[in-house]
């Protein structure tokens, strides 16, 4: 299983999830965890995600998600899991 985090930042609006879900949907990228809070209008969410069956490249992924971010108006980050992990054993 290639696992990826996912985390998403910002103003909160309607159809945040949505249309990060949707996304993930049309690229067969399943979602395994995920967890979401609003605080005082501010939007923040983390997926856990399984991109080993996805039709796109990771990079392709890293980079549509960070251009849907600023459609919407939020800051989505994508990172390998792997990669993730190592950075904050620091």
């Amino acid at each position: 299983m290639k696992k990826a985090i996912i985390t998403v930042v910002g103003k909160d609006t309607v159809g945040i999830i949505a249309k990060v879900c949707t996304y993930l949907a049309e690229h067969k990228i399943n979602i395994l965890d995920i967890s979401q809070t609003i605080v005082q209008d501010y939007f923040n969410m983390m997926m856990i995600v399984d991109t080993n069956q996805s039709d796109v490249d990771f990079d392709t992924v890293v980079d549509a998600l960070a251009a849907l971010g600023e459609e919407i108006g939020v800051v989505i980050k994508c990172q390998r899991e792997d990669i993730f992990d190592m950075m904050h054993r620091i």
